[in-house]
């Protein structure tokens, strides 16, 4: 079979790559990401044979859109050359738009159905949805979907990434002195659902707050990179390449994040997490709900929040998550099981 595989962030990448490895044994895989700075890089990190097509559109409502038309028409001879059996995709609506028009069967991953503008335009043209179980299927048919095309798993879509081998010396040099360390990522900044969120003030007071702990920031675009090593203080380590996400979790003795993909892993992993919900994701209300998250609303709370956990149980807090961890199934093992793949 011929099968096309289209991701376009660092989850993405990351989610498929299992997935990528154990199909390219059996069937014909075309893999397309596009230019966008840790998708493109983890994809090397990774050794993904893939194929950048476009870029991110950034912050800017008209740029995102020319960056999609541009995306799109780039596809359609790289497509249609290829001609695929099958689409597999997590939140793509250029994935989407292009099977339904060329009658290519589409399977999507999604566990996002806050952002709206992507459910509005992917959802509708869907064969197949496979979604965490703890997500209700209302919050996908509201957009168009039939609930008889959704399939749910018991799992987040982390469970993956937590299982996949990890990618030893992506990091720089980092220096860190012999004490604790703080690893704080931002948030989505340039997506259509994220929150405003001063993320420089939160770091600022984290440095002055904990001046006896290592304080890392993990960074998403350039130009926030560059912004970011401007504003703070030296003492503060912004790194300014992209890593692999399980090695630099693994520095970290407390993990404050926006509540996305990384807030998720570093949960499932076990390492004392706090959310500062700037990505109203579904899958941090659940951990928040099963009291495996706190959640901090003001700059004030995330350091309240960080003196408890650089003070908490962490082998508790690992066994909490082994076990939630071992009861979840593999979400690619329910692909294989609706496509007899």
């Amino acid at each position: 079979m011929k099968i096309w595989i289209d991701f376009l962030t660092p989850k993405q990448c990351l989610f498929f790559e299992p997935l990528i490895k154990k199909l390219c044994k059996k069937h014909q895989l075309l893999c397309t990401t596009r230019d966008y700075r840790e998708a493109k890089e983890l994809a090397k990190i990774r050794k993904l044979d893939v194929i950048i097509v476009g870029r991110h559109g950034g912050s800017d409502k008209a740029g995102k859109l020319l960056a999609t038309l541009n995306r799109m028409k780039s596809l359609f001879t790289i497509i249609q050359k290829f001609k695929p059996d099958l689409t597999l995709s997590l939140n793509s609506p250029d994935a989407a738009r292009m099977a339904f028009g060329l009658g290519i069967k589409h399977i999507a991953f999604s566990n996002s159905p806050f952002a709206e503008k992507q459910m509005r335009l992917m959802l509708p043209l869907l064969d197949k949805l496979l979604t965490p179980k703890h997500i209700p299927k209302k919050e996908y048919t509201k957009y168009g979907i039939s609930a008889k095309n959704i399939t749910q798993y018991n799992a987040f879509d982390e469970y993956v990434i937590v299982k996949a081998k990890t990618i030893r010396n992506t990091l720089p040099k980092l220096n860190l002195k012999k004490k604790k360390t703080i690893l704080f990522r931002t948030h989505e900044s340039k997506a259509s659902y994220a929150h405003n969120v001063d993320t420089i003030k939160i770091i600022k007071k984290l440095q002055k707050e904990f001046s006896d702990c290592n304080v890392i920031v993990l960074g998403r675009y350039y130009d926030e990179i560059k912004s970011l090593k401007r504003k703070l203080d030296k003492q503060i380590i912004v790194i300014d390449k992209v890593v692999d996400s399980s090695e630099i979790l693994s520095l970290c003795d407390v993990f404050v994040g926006s509540g996305g993909t990384m807030t998720s892993e570093a949960v499932l992993r076990g390492i004392p997490t706090l959310s500062y919900n700037a990505t109203p994701m579904h899958d941090e209300k659940h951990l928040v709900k099963l009291g495996m998250l706190p959640r901090a609303k003001t700059p004030d709370q995330i350091i309240k929040l960080t003196h408890k956990l650089l003070n908490s149980d962490k082998k508790k807090i690992q066994i909490k998550a082994k076990k939630f961890l071992d009861s979840m199934e593999n979400p690619h093992a329910k692909l294989f099981e609706i496509t007899k793949l």
